[in-house]
């Protein structure tokens, strides 16, 4: 792929922003904000949306407008997936604020200055690093920033009515299949079943949901699989070697697992996470060192020439880093009413935010945007953040429980931003695009869905059965830093063996991965998949591996990486609208019923009872079916 490609065809700059690319960037920033939301409350994992972004882009501006450039439709999807990365930093976090009891609901303008701040600051922490890891970097491939671009520049040749097709047919499913379930209460969200031997319980469970069949065939088999073997170990092998049999005199063998998973067994996938985050700090010291340079030199005024004029000026990042801190320090202050504790918090909160800007830009060079270890690094943060306050002696109470979690919502707002924003300026590098404007649409992503993030928690949380942290939007990563966060404010102490154990794991995961490297293996002992997986519950793993199985299946005995893109490109389009489909119906269904409108099932109680099961099953295999085919289809086509 040629750098510039596009941009050097006609012999004349390309326009790239325009009104109508505007309005399309904000309009699916809002949209794929709105859907990560759910998928990320549900699954406790998010996938990229540059990819989905850049075929929607596509689709409307040659397919149904029949206008517009590459460089526009580049443009617009990374508006839309600055949106969709900001929701995963803020839904990974805020909402421990709630389940802990700090908030009683998600208040308006604290998590949009939250968003907007945490936002603001990875995209303006990563204009002096670009060169570091983008310009002047020959080691890190970007795999999803090539995807994109190739995806972008294929997009003229592709068909368009196709393309079409199996994104709305997959909208289609993942809409049919969310009513059924939450709608008309025809199927069930989750299959599981647990037995007692003796004083041990064995467990086994899947999700039944498309979505995850999707997010498993974006992220394909090796994360795929890491997942579900995170969760195999944690399930299937750690679960049975605990007693549980003073859980099981007083509940049902399938209550009893989840207590004992949650009191226990999910806490060696935050030791393994912990880990991860402090390698990944290791792994990037040297760009570390060279982005302060490149930072003090342009703050001297002696920075290159060509980059000043390229990025956005240095006086307008020190403005908009200015204000964006300012608004972080006014939430700490409202969390604390403490001027030397919000001090303290600020600058922490810039060093660590400037620190995980260069790991998330890092490990989405080297794995993509979706396997970043945001979760590693957001932990970190919280630990950070945790051992500070002990250390001042400010470590009581829901004020410092709400300082540790402010602390690690911007930190993880910022890691995900800075990540998307990386792999977008590495797809526009490809392309021809011009940095300055790329970066001008992701700061208008981030402003644009950070205003519509506290709505959407809201209605969530008041219209979903159980409330986010109930059992249909688990919110397993809220648990996780809400659990760390008290184990320094004078809440439930961690079970520090776990973490311990998991962490010893860790480095025995990360050994047997440099050994596959060594040999040139194809496939690798990723540390923070494996890690998420065993945090998260054993449900969303199965459906998640299925997905993975079906992009190797495609995939498998293309000559290049590149031709297994392009095979995959169908079931991509396919997995997009099914995640859109379910994320925006669940979104939907949430907003009636805060107003009292709810689903009823069509079936009486007892039928339903009995049909449910075979339905689900039924249901889930047609599920997969139609998505396989879909996706072959797409194959075929790309032979």
């Amino acid at each position: 792929m040629q750098t510039g490609k596009t941009a050097a065809a006609s012999g004349a700059p390309e326009r790239e922003l325009t009104p109508l690319v505007l309005i399309l960037g904000v309009g699916l920033s809002l949209v794929m904000g709105a859907a990560n939301v759910y998928v990320g409350l549900k699954a406790g994992m998010t996938v990229s949306a540059s990819i989905p972004a850049a075929v929607m882009a596509m689709l409307v501006l040659r397919v149904v407008l029949r206008r517009g450039s590459v460089l526009q439709a580049n443009q617009v999807q990374t508006c839309a997936s600055a949106g969709e990365s900001l929701a995963a930093g803020i839904i990974f976090t805020v909402p421990a604020l709630v389940l802990a009891g700090a908030w009683s609901d998600f208040d308006y303008w604290t998590t949009s200055a939250i968003a907007i701040g945490g936002g603001l600051l990875g995209v303006l922490f990563m204009i002096p690093m670009r060169r570091v890891f983008i310009t002047d970097n020959s080691e890190l491939p970007y795999p999803e920033g090539l995807a994109c671009a190739a995806v972008l520049e294929a997009g003229e040749g592709r068909s368009g009515a196709t393309g079409a097709g199996a994104l709305l047919g997959g909208g289609l499913l993942g809409i049919l299949f969310k009513l059924g379930a939450d709608g008309l209460g025809l199927l069930l969200t989750t299959v599981e079943r647990a037995t007692a031997a003796g004083s041990r319980v064995l467990y086994f469970g899947a999700d039944a949901s498309p979505m995850l069949v999707a997010v498993g065939y974006i992220v394909r088999l090796n994360v795929a699989l890491l997942v579900f073997l995170g969760g195999a170990l944690s399930w299937v092998v750690a679960l049975p070697l605990l007693d549980a049999g003073p859980l099981l005199g007083s509940a049902a063998p399938l209550d009893a697992a989840w207590e004992l998973w949650s009191s226990k067994v999910r806490f060696i996938g935050v030791g393994a996470m912990v880990l991860g985050g402090v390698v990944s700090i290791v792994q990037v010291r040297s760009g570390l060192v060279e982005a302060v340079r490149v930072l003090r030199a342009r703050l001297r005024g002696e920075g290159d020439a060509q980059d000043e004029d390229r990025d956005l000026p240095t006086g307008l990042l020190l403005s908009v880093g200015v204000l964006s801190v300012l608004a972080i320090t006014w939430v700490y202050w409202t969390f604390t009413g403490a001027a030397a504790i919000t001090a303290l918090l600020a600058v922490v909160m810039v060093l660590l935010a400037f620190f995980m800007t260069a790991v998330a830009s890092y490990i989405v060079g080297l794995v993509g945007n979706s396997n970043s270890p945001v979760s590693g690094m957001t932990i970190t943060a919280v630990l950070v953040a945790g051992a500070l306050l002990a250390l001042v002696g400010y470590s009581e109470g829901m004020e410092a429980l709400a300082a540790i979690l402010g602390v690690a919502a911007v930190v993880c707002c910022v890691a995900c931003t800075a990540g998307d924003v990386c792999n977008d300026l590495k797809t526009g590098a490809l392309v021809g695009a011009t940095p300055r404007r790329q970066q001008l649409m992701q700061v208008l992503g981030v402003v644009s869905a950070a205003l519509i993030l506290a709505p959407v928690l809201q209605v969530l949380h008041e219209g979903t059965e159980g409330g986010i942290g109930g059992p249909k939007l688990a919110a397993p990563q809220a648990q996780l830093f809400k659990s760390i966060a008290e184990g320094f404010t004078g809440g439930a102490a961690l079970p520090w063996d776990m973490v311990g154990l998991g962490a010893a794991f860790g480095v025995v995961v990360l050994l047997a991965d440099r050994a596959l490297a060594s040999r040139g293996s194809g496939f690798r002992l990723h540390l923070m998949p494996l890690a998420v997986g065993m945090y998260l519950p054993f449900g969303l793993g199965t459906p998640i591996l299925i997905g993975g199985v079906m992009a190797h299946l495609l995939a498998r005995g293309a000559r290049d990486e590149a031709a297994a893109d392009r095979r995959l490109h169908g079931g991509v389009l396919f997995g997009s609208g099914v995640i859109a489909g379910e994320s925006l119906t669940a979104v939907g269904l949430a907003i009636l019923a805060v107003y009292e409108i709810e689903g009823s099932s069509l079936l009486p109680e007892s039928t339903r009872e009995t049909l449910a099961l075979p339905a689900t099953l039924a249901a889930s295999l047609a599920a997969v079916w139609l998505f396989w085919r879909a996706a072959r289809r797409g194959a075929r086509m790309e032979a």
